[in-house]
């Protein structure tokens, strides 16, 4: 199987950074899911990704169901503890899935994956 590691760091709305990050991540799931495993690593304002709770106009994308979906779909979401905690975002705030993490698990899942991805 091989590991596909997507970093975000910029905020889950004013760019469209996120959005894409999450648009490839949950094709890869639909399209190899026998054969990739995906990874988010949520940090510095991406770590609002991960809030749930999110309410956007209707007609425009959400990060949060489409982090959800990412979840359903057997990915990781882990959310730098760091920036979380400076942005006083607790993880019981979390959709379900995401989890705090820290520089160490972070190398880890880098030194695992066979492709990294940033946005």
């Amino acid at each position: 199987m091989k590991n596909i590691l997507i970093i975000i760091n910029d905020a889950p709305y004013g760019t469209e950074k996120a959005y894409n990050a999450m648009r490839i991540a949950n094709q890869l799931a639909k399209d190899h899911k026998e054969n990739i495993h995906v990874r988010l690593f949520l940090m510095a304002d991406a770590a609002l990704c991960a809030v749930a709770g999110q309410d956007t106009p209707e007609g425009y994308y959400n990060i949060e169901r489409m982090l959800k979906l990412s979840v359903a779909k057997g990915a990781e979401i882990g959310v730098c503890g760091t920036c979380a905690k400076a942005r006083g975002i607790a993880e019981n705030k979390f959709v379900k899935g995401a989890k705090l993490s820290t520089m160490p698990e972070l190398g880890n899942w880098i030194a695992e994956s066979d492709q990294v991805m940033t946005f």
